[in-house]
């Protein structure tokens, strides 16, 4: 089971060239459940990866683009009378799928945002008093371009928690790019995809039991207490204003459990929980004003907490 996933994270390296760390990154938050942030200027790859990803699990997919017209009920679906029938019938939303892309999340209003983290949060939905449950493998990415402010919603603290990742997507490397170059010479195109003739490599209920063996994970007393440690640490940093909230931390230690499956053992380390830190923390930390005139960065106070906090041995 484990040498599968390892063989779908090659995959995607094959076709999306110098984005391996962000590749990494969604496997493990699929293995733990927890919902991705991918943050990147366009022409990055982001659609691109998840499209692949959820091919290469044969996965149900919808996309959603987000815009400031855009309605809960777009997403989640509403009841629509049938004239022939003379009854009311429920029109399921985009977001009834396995894996949803909800692009530029931050381009839709607040309303909107609610109605789909709410679904995110209690894996259900609730149109006209009836209550429907999603999938079981119910994943959501979200994109968000970085360099818009114009006409866009920033997510609240409160809704931003409840994605365990935010990973941002760089440029590639220029041998990677020189690489997707070549690539694109000799005839591929992101857009057709059908090209490429992909087999799914994993099977949705292949992806559900592998979520169950990372659950089996052990974690030693010792390491669940540097966990712990480092969670207060962000609560009590000096530069910062907010810290790691109770989900954090159980998403933190779900994704330890993930990572370490992912390196074919039975037990998490300090060092995959050191792994993960900065996709877990950076969208959940907030600096003191005065921190950020002093140019501190999240990613320098996260390694800071990360060198601070003494290792278990």
């Amino acid at each position: 089971m484990k040498e599968l996933f390892r063989s779908l994270q090659q995959r995607l390296n094959q076709i999306v060239v110098g984005q391996g760390a962000i590749a990494q990154g969604l496997i493990v938050a699929l293995l733990a459940e927890g919902h991705v942030i991918l943050e990147g200027v366009p022409g990055t790859a982001k659609t691109l990866l998840v499209k692949l990803l959820a091919r290469l699990i044969a996965a149900e997919f919808r996309r959603i683009q987000l815009t400031p017209d855009v309605l809960p009920a777009d997403i989640l679906g509403t009841s629509i009378f049938d004239f022939n029938s003379r009854t009311f019938r429920l029109r399921k939303g985009p977001i009834f799928t396995q894996v949803l892309l909800a692009d530029e999340i931050n381009r839709t209003p607040p309303k909107t945002q609610a109605a789909l983290l709410e679904a995110m949060e209690e894996r259900q939905v609730t149109l006209d008093g009836t209550t429907l449950p999603l999938s079981g493998l119910f994943w959501t990415v979200a994109t968000q371009n970085p360099l818009e402010f114009e006409g866009t919603y920033p997510l609240p603290e409160a809704q931003l928690d409840r994605f365990l990742f935010k990973l941002v997507v760089p440029y590639p490397e220029p041998t990677s790019e020189r690489q997707m170059l070549e690539n694109a010479l000799g005839g591929f195109e992101a857009r057709d995809l059908d090209q490429l003739n992909l087999q799914p490599l994993i099977t949705v209920e292949q992806v559900l039991e592998a979520r169950q063996q990372v659950r089996q994970v052990h974690v030693e007393p010792a390491v669940l207490d540097y966990l712990l440690a480092l969670v207060q640490a962000s609560r009590q940093h000096p530069e910062l204003l907010l810290g790691a909230s109770p989900r954090a931390a159980v998403g933190w230690l779900r994704a330890s459990q993930a990572q370490a499956w992912l390196e074919d053992r039975a037990y998490v380390t300090p060092e995959d929980v050191k792994a993960i830190a900065t996709p877990l923390l950076q969208h959940r930390l907030i600096l003191k004003p005065e921190a950020q005139l002093d140019g501190t960065t999240l990613p320098q106070v996260i390694q800071g907490i990360l060198a601070k906090v003494a290792v278990p041995r």
